[in-house]
């Protein structure tokens, strides 16, 4: 692949948190066959658009914002914000606490879906990342950003 490792970027961490979001996000198997069974250790949606904004505030601005911190180029940048407003009209629209089923069943949900996907495979790539792995636990995650 040739990418650069994620923890070369300054605020690598949140670049590992937004990436864990984005590709739990873009998953529908990871979604039917954890989030919609309740499988534990992977939180759900909501804890995953969490994950997506909440240090970077990308429900407030750009992720132009990031670019050399976060994010590698514009072209992250751009399909981080297109990925971000898909997610959060939907979330919007059924509300933070519903069940996977109703995120599952919304109209804009595939499309949420595919800008998700979008992002996360050009941010696996550029990291060197195979994006087709199943997405990490939470507990992964932890132990992934305390460690440089």
């Amino acid at each position: 692949m040739g990418g650069m490792p994620p923890n070369d970027m300054p605020w690598w961490r949140w670049r590992t948190n937004v990436r864990s979001a984005l590709h739990m996000l873009s998953d529908p198997v990871f979604h039917r066959e954890t989030w919609l069974i309740g499988r534990e250790g992977y939180g759900d949606v909501t804890d995953a658009v969490y994950r997506l904004v909440e240090d970077t505030w990308l429900d407030n601005w750009s992720a132009d914002k990031y670019i050399g911190t976060i994010f590698r180029d514009a072209n992250e940048a751009a399909l981080v914000d297109a990925a971000v407003l898909r997610v959060l009209r939907v979330m919007h629209q059924v509300g933070a606490d519903a069940h996977v089923s109703a995120y599952m069943e919304h109209q804009g949900w595939p499309e949420a879906v595919l800008a998700c996907r979008e992002a996360h495979v050009q941010l696996s790539a550029n990291d060197g990342d195979e994006p087709d792995v199943p997405p990490r636990s939470l507990d992964v995650l932890r132990i992934m950003t305390r460690s440089a």
